[in-house]
């Protein structure tokens, strides 16, 4: 469950990190098949609407949700996206999925004390409900012009191993215990 940033926005979706993913499982011996129902500009409000049909449909084992950027974006409030990924957590728990939070940060027009709400919700969360945690999804890509398109949001192709890194690192650890 993402928006643009995992739904290969503005490139080949076979480079996007979601499809780097799938490749990397099967290479590593993983028998994983990856669903990508991350939409550009999706907000948690979507992701919620949308997420209870494809658990119900797919049976997911990992659900990993990369979402909240644009609710952030757009100055929704701290507490109704942190609302809406609780429940994106829970109803995958209750299916029997394990969650990956991929944590984003916001840029620093957005003041001190809104960035600090909104940047709490992926570690309290995870904390709270036990699921694993990537704290800067966009680590290492952001703020590296080499791995952004021109609009200065969206990774490109070249960042997109880096993003794929950025999960790896948390989600291998947890495939090797299973």
């Amino acid at each position: 469950m993402g928006d643009s940033l995992s739904a290969g926005f503005g490139m080949n979706q076979e480079k996007s990190w979601v499809s780097l993913l799938e490749t990397r499982l099967q290479q590593s011996g993983y028998n994983y098949r990856i669903l990508n129902s991350s939409i550009t500009g999706d907000t948690t409000q979507g992701g919620l609407a949308r997420l209870p049909r494809l658990l119900d449909r797919y049976k997911p084992k990992i659900v990993i949700i990369e979402l909240g950027g644009n609710d952030g974006l757009r100055g929704i409030q701290p507490q109704v996206t942190r609302e809406n990924m609780a429940t994106m957590i829970h109803q995958s728990q209750q299916q029997g999925a394990r969650v990956l939070l991929a944590g984003i940060k916001l840029p620093p027009n957005y003041g001190t004390q809104f960035i600090q709400q909104f940047e709490s919700i992926y570690t309290d969360l995870a904390s709270k409900h036990d699921t694993l945690l990537v704290p800067f999804f966009m680590d290492g890509v952001v703020f590296e012009p080499e791995f952004m398109q021109a609009d200065g949001i969206h990774p490109n192709e070249a960042g997109q191993p880096i993003l794929l890194d950025n999960v790896w690192v948390v989600l291998e650890p947890y495939l090797l215990d299973q």
